[in-house]
């Protein structure tokens, strides 16, 4: 008898147990059915300010399943991407430098100018990165705020300039592919830097305003 009841005791465990993990999965299922719609919604609107919408959905519809819900996280996440780009184009850079060297080619001045410019945008994307993570919005709108404002704007500014630049030191069309492929990856990271400079504008534009709407 003893036996028969602990036997009921799991068997009702087992069911409960049962009924709370299918519960627990649905309830799961559900938010992911709907929070990841809404965030890709969210992306693809705020890219639409942009001047490379299209690159600029596609750079960050991978972060649709992750928790990127206002523009402040947006803009963040847009920094990051652009400055990953910034460092694997540099890195790409220095090994065809190295090569350049080693024959001694008359590329090399223009290829090395270009290499101080991204290395300048990386350290100006890193620092907007550190101070964006700075900003404590819980203290309102105060100087401190716009203080960190501008030098993200400044920032981000300085590091699609440096970009651009680079650019800059391959015109025209007709070049070697090994020019082709550094002017092609340099664009991206400009086009990237622009996409979240205006993004990160769209963030700043709602305390900018609120300030102009001060008596």
């Amino acid at each position: 008898m003893a036996e028969l009841r602990l036997s009921m005791v799991f068997f009702f465990l087992f069911i409960f147990y049962y009924i709370n993990l299918s519960t627990v999965e649905s309830s799961m299922a559900r938010a992911r059915h709907f929070k990841h719609p809404d965030t890709k919604a969210f992306i693809e609107v705020s890219c639409q300010t942009t001047l490379y919408p299209a690159l600029c959905i596609k750079c960050l519809a991978r972060y649709a399943n992750s928790n990127v819900r206002n523009e402040q996280q947006l803009a963040q996440v847009a920094l990051t991407v652009s400055l990953y780009k910034a460092r694997s184009t540099r890195s790409y850079m220095l090994k065809v430098a190295k090569e350049l060297e080693s024959i001694k080619s008359k590329e090399c001045p223009a290829l090395r100018d270009c290499l101080q410019q991204i290395d300048d945008s990386i350290n100006q994307l890193s620092h907007s990165i550190r101070e964006l993570r700075r900003f404590d919005l819980k203290a309102g709108m105060t100087d401190d705020l716009f203080w960190h404002i501008d030098n993200v704007d400044t920032w981000i500014s300085a590091a699609l300039t440096d970009a651009s630049n680079c650019v800059d030191e391959f015109p025209g069309h007709r070049m070697s592919k090994m020019k082709a492929t550094i002017k092609g990856k340099v664009m991206n990271v400009a086009q990237l830097t622009s996409n979240a400079l205006a993004l990160f504008h769209r963030y700043a534009a709602r305390y900018r305003s609120a300030t102009n709407k001060k008596p």
